[in-house]
């Protein structure tokens, strides 16, 4: 029992280091660029703010 115990842990502790190191970043880096792309295109489409 105690070596599927480890085996467990040391998976946790990969996919926790994977989610923390890769995964967290590059959603954070998409998520923001998608906002700032969004804001940028519909500043084409409708002028800068206080336009008009």
């Amino acid at each position: 029992m105690s070596k599927v115990t480890t085996n467990l842990k040391g998976l946790e502790l990969k996919i926790f280091i994977f989610l923390t190191v890769f995964l967290a970043p590059i959603l954070s880096v998409l998520l923001v660029s998608a906002l700032g792309f969004s804001i940028w295109f519909s500043q084409i489409l409708t002028g800068p703010p206080g336009a008009g």
